[in-house]
Protein backbone atom coordinates (compact mmCIF):
# COMPACT_ATOMS: atom_id res chain seq x y z
CA UNK A 1 0.00 0.00 0.00
CA UNK A 2 2.90 1.93 0.68
CA UNK A 3 6.30 2.52 1.38
CA UNK A 4 7.68 2.65 5.15
CA UNK A 5 7.10 6.22 6.83
CA UNK A 6 4.48 6.95 3.86
CA UNK A 7 1.43 7.28 6.96
CA UNK A 8 -0.74 4.47 5.82
CA UNK A 9 -0.66 3.64 9.89
CA UNK A 10 -1.79 7.49 10.34
CA UNK A 11 -4.47 7.38 7.68
CA UNK A 12 -5.97 4.25 9.32
CA UNK A 13 -5.97 5.83 13.13
CA UNK A 14 -7.83 8.98 11.37
CA UNK A 15 -10.16 7.01 9.66
CA UNK A 16 -10.78 4.69 12.88
CA UNK A 17 -11.09 7.80 15.26
CA UNK A 18 -8.20 6.98 17.00
CA UNK A 19 -6.10 9.95 16.58
CA UNK A 20 -6.42 12.87 18.86
CA UNK A 21 -3.12 14.88 18.30
CA UNK A 22 -1.73 17.10 15.84
CA UNK A 23 -3.50 18.46 12.60
CA UNK A 24 -6.05 16.93 11.13
CA UNK A 25 -8.32 18.34 8.40
CA UNK A 26 -11.32 17.79 5.96
CA UNK A 27 -14.08 15.57 6.10
CA UNK A 28 -15.04 11.75 5.92
CA UNK A 29 -18.41 10.53 5.00
CA UNK A 30 -19.76 7.33 4.90
CA UNK A 31 -22.16 6.23 2.07
CA UNK A 32 -22.20 10.01 1.49
CA UNK A 33 -23.16 10.51 5.45
CA UNK A 34 -20.88 12.57 7.63
CA UNK A 35 -19.36 10.04 10.12
CA UNK A 36 -20.66 9.95 13.40
CA UNK A 37 -17.64 8.83 15.70
CA UNK A 38 -19.67 7.52 18.62
CA UNK A 39 -21.64 5.61 16.22
CA UNK A 40 -18.74 4.16 14.12
CA UNK A 41 -16.84 3.22 17.03
CA UNK A 42 -19.30 1.27 18.27
CA UNK A 43 -19.50 -0.52 14.55
CA UNK A 44 -15.80 -0.72 14.31
CA UNK A 45 -12.63 -3.06 15.12
CA UNK A 46 -8.87 -1.81 14.71
CA UNK A 47 -6.47 -4.51 15.13
CA UNK A 48 -2.94 -2.75 15.88
CA UNK A 49 0.01 -3.59 14.17
CA UNK A 50 1.53 -4.99 17.80
CA UNK A 51 -0.03 -7.16 19.15
CA UNK A 52 -0.86 -6.63 22.76
CA UNK A 53 -2.62 -9.36 25.20
CA UNK A 54 -2.50 -9.65 28.89
CA UNK A 55 0.12 -12.87 28.96
CA UNK A 56 -1.60 -14.10 31.94
CA UNK A 57 -4.85 -15.53 30.68
CA UNK A 58 -6.06 -18.02 27.83
CA UNK A 59 -7.36 -17.85 24.60
CA UNK A 60 -10.71 -18.12 25.43
CA UNK A 61 -10.70 -15.74 28.69
CA UNK A 62 -9.05 -13.20 26.46
CA UNK A 63 -12.07 -13.73 24.40
CA UNK A 64 -14.51 -13.89 27.01
CA UNK A 65 -13.30 -10.20 28.22
CA UNK A 66 -13.90 -9.15 24.83
CA UNK A 67 -16.94 -10.29 24.46
CA UNK A 68 -18.16 -9.22 28.10
CA UNK A 69 -16.75 -5.55 27.55
CA UNK A 70 -18.27 -5.04 23.60
CA UNK A 71 -21.10 -6.76 23.12
CA UNK A 72 -24.59 -5.09 23.83
CA UNK A 73 -26.26 -6.29 27.16
CA UNK A 74 -28.99 -7.74 25.61
CA UNK A 75 -26.76 -10.46 24.15
CA UNK A 76 -27.19 -13.18 27.11
CA UNK A 77 -24.06 -15.67 28.53
CA UNK A 78 -25.08 -18.64 26.39
CA UNK A 79 -24.64 -16.25 23.11
CA UNK A 80 -21.48 -14.60 23.60
CA UNK A 81 -20.32 -18.17 24.13
CA UNK A 82 -21.56 -19.30 21.53
CA UNK A 83 -20.23 -16.72 19.36
CA UNK A 84 -16.84 -16.67 21.10
CA UNK A 85 -16.87 -20.55 19.86
CA UNK A 86 -17.54 -19.81 16.28
CA UNK A 87 -14.85 -17.10 16.08
CA UNK A 88 -12.59 -19.57 17.26
CA UNK A 89 -13.39 -22.46 15.44
CA UNK A 90 -13.39 -19.14 12.48
CA UNK A 91 -9.33 -18.40 12.76
CA UNK A 92 -8.47 -21.65 13.80
CA UNK A 93 -7.75 -21.42 17.64
CA UNK A 94 -10.35 -23.72 19.60
CA UNK A 95 -7.31 -25.93 19.78
CA UNK A 96 -5.51 -23.23 22.01
CA UNK A 97 -8.76 -22.39 24.02
CA UNK A 98 -6.99 -23.11 27.04
CA UNK A 99 -3.69 -22.31 26.35
CA UNK A 100 -2.19 -19.23 28.19
CA UNK A 101 -1.50 -16.00 25.91
CA UNK A 102 2.23 -16.05 27.40
CA UNK A 103 4.76 -13.44 26.73
CA UNK A 104 6.08 -12.74 22.82
CA UNK A 105 8.95 -14.62 21.99
CA UNK A 106 9.59 -15.72 25.60
CA UNK A 107 6.72 -18.93 26.26
CA UNK A 108 2.99 -19.23 25.03
CA UNK A 109 0.89 -18.45 22.03
CA UNK A 110 2.79 -18.29 18.60
CA UNK A 111 3.78 -15.03 16.28
CA UNK A 112 1.24 -16.61 13.65
CA UNK A 113 -1.31 -17.73 17.05
CA UNK A 114 -0.70 -14.49 18.28
CA UNK A 115 -1.79 -12.26 15.59
CA UNK A 116 -4.72 -14.71 15.15
CA UNK A 117 -5.52 -13.80 18.44
CA UNK A 118 -5.84 -10.56 18.10
CA UNK A 119 -7.90 -10.60 15.21
CA UNK A 120 -10.39 -12.79 17.16
CA UNK A 121 -10.69 -10.04 20.07
CA UNK A 122 -12.01 -8.12 17.95
CA UNK A 123 -14.21 -10.15 15.53
CA UNK A 124 -16.21 -11.18 18.79
CA UNK A 125 -17.27 -7.57 19.57
CA UNK A 126 -19.34 -8.44 16.17
CA UNK A 127 -17.68 -5.00 13.85
CA UNK A 128 -19.30 -4.31 10.97
CA UNK A 129 -16.09 -2.91 9.69
CA UNK A 130 -12.65 -4.05 11.04
CA UNK A 131 -9.29 -2.25 10.45
CA UNK A 132 -6.21 -3.93 10.16
CA UNK A 133 -2.47 -2.31 10.67
CA UNK A 134 -0.06 -4.54 9.05
CA UNK A 135 -1.71 -8.12 9.89
CA UNK A 136 0.58 -10.10 8.57
CA UNK A 137 4.20 -8.35 9.78
CA UNK A 138 6.10 -10.83 11.53
CA UNK A 139 4.55 -14.07 9.54
CA UNK A 140 6.41 -15.94 7.27
CA UNK A 141 4.14 -16.64 3.87
CA UNK A 142 2.23 -19.59 4.70
CA UNK A 143 1.00 -18.13 7.97
CA UNK A 144 0.28 -14.89 6.03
Amino acid sequence: MGVSGAGKTTLMDVLAGRKTGGYIQGNISISGYPKKQETFARVSGYCEQNDIHSPQVTVYESLLFSAWLRLPEDVDSNKRRMFIEEVMELVELKPLKDALVGLPGVNGLSTEQRKRLTIAVELVANPSIIFMDEPTSGLDARAA
